[in-house]
């Protein structure tokens, strides 16, 4: 069994006192320039692992992030805390992770007590905001023990929020239907009680209103985010609104219910209806036709939550004071595939 390589041995081979080493690895300015370099050339050669215990026992902080987080079977959950694991990674932080039984769990003081007991540097929350599962924050505000980074909700004053512009996704999709021609334009949403849903809902009845649609003209049913509920949600759309020549889904997974169902109807897309969804699942290019759709990176949303946490905390340290809240808007993009093709083709 290989010798476990220590802190004493890479000064000797380097040649100096292990406090030098230290404060190599500590990254002090008070080491000349080609005693760093060397000895970070021997801890290369050496192998060297520095101890994580060791470094937070040394600078007093424990180089991990608490994750808050729900739903990791569904797809963007999951790809949320891909890139946070990735970024945290890479950045030199391990992670505390706790998974809520429920979108709309509100009673979370013991998890926020015990995420504070395991000396945790900052909190990520990666729980979308969903009903009135945020109402537990009016009280914390200027309270919370550590920095902490909320996602995927609404802005507010004194926190600090990174999040996707779905607003602007919302206005993308039905201002690309317009610029195609599509005048009839429906909308599956998600389920309003997400704050997500609700603002891609706003942002496709303002395009239609700004472009002159009557109120009464506006058609929107709502689904849960499931190929049943987009099912469904597309049935009620036809019987209710038969005018319709294009629809605006809250998400691929209904969106791909839509274009299944309306197959089996005899509609064809896009000729006599065309499909928008959001989100960018990578298998929304092998829908058939290939489906337009809006997409959101989540996981650049981990990799930059984590950056500014990260930022947060390393200002903290500096200052002994934690840096102004502000909210990160991450833009959409719109990818453009068949199922959205002028209906004159």
């Amino acid at each position: 069994m290989r010798k476990k390589i220590t802190i004493r041995d890479v000064a000797a081979a380097a040649g100096v006192s292990h406090q030098t080493v230290s404060r190599v690895l500590n990254d002090r300015p008070d080491v000349a320039k080609e005693t760093r370099q060397h000895v970070l050339q021997v801890i290369k050669e050496l192998e060297y692992q520095p101890s994580a215990i060791a470094r937070s026992l040394t600078q007093r902080h424990s180089f991990t992030l608490g994750v808050v987080i729900a739903g990791l079977s569904y797809i963007g959950p999951s790809r949320t805390l891909n890139g946070i694991t990735e970024q945290a990674e890479r950045m030199g932080y391990s992670l505390l992770l706790k998974e809520l039984p429920r979108f709309d769990t509100q009673d979370l003081r013991p998890l926020l007590n015990t995420l504070i007991a395991r000396q945790i540097d900052g909190i990520l929350w990666a729980v979308p905001e969903v009903g009135n599962n945020r109402a537990w924050l009016e009280d914390q505000l200027g309270g919370l023990p550590v920095p902490t980074i909320f996602m995927t909700m609404q802005a507010r004053p004194g926190v600090s929020i990174v999040a996707v512009d779905n607003y602007a996704g919302g206005r993308m999709a039905t201002e690309h239907l317009l610029e195609q021609g599509y005048r009839h334009i429906g909308h599956i949403t998600g389920p309003l009680d997400w704050w997500e849903a609700r603002q891609r809902k706003a942002g496709w009845q303002d395009t239609l209103l700004a472009a002159g649609a009557p109120m009464a003209d506006l058609h929107a049913e709502e689904g849960n985010w499931s190929l049943v509920s987009g099912e469904q949600a597309i049935g009620r759309l036809l019987a209710s609104h038969p005018e319709m020549d294009a629809v605006f889904v809250g998400n691929d997974q209904m969106a791909l219910s839509v274009l299944q169902t309306v197959c089996r109807q005899g509609i064809r897309v896009p000729q006599d209806l065309a499909v928008v969804g959001f989100d960018g699942l990578p298998e929304a290019a092998h829908y058939w036709p290939p489906l337009t759709t809006v997409y959101q990176d989540q996981q650049q949303l981990g990799r930059i939550a984590v950056e500014e946490l990260v930022r947060m905390i390393e200002s903290s340290r500096e200052s002994r004071a934690w840096s102004e809240p502000k909210a990160i808007s991450l833009p959409p993009e719109l990818i453009v595939r068949a199922s959205s093709a002028s209906p004159g083709r």
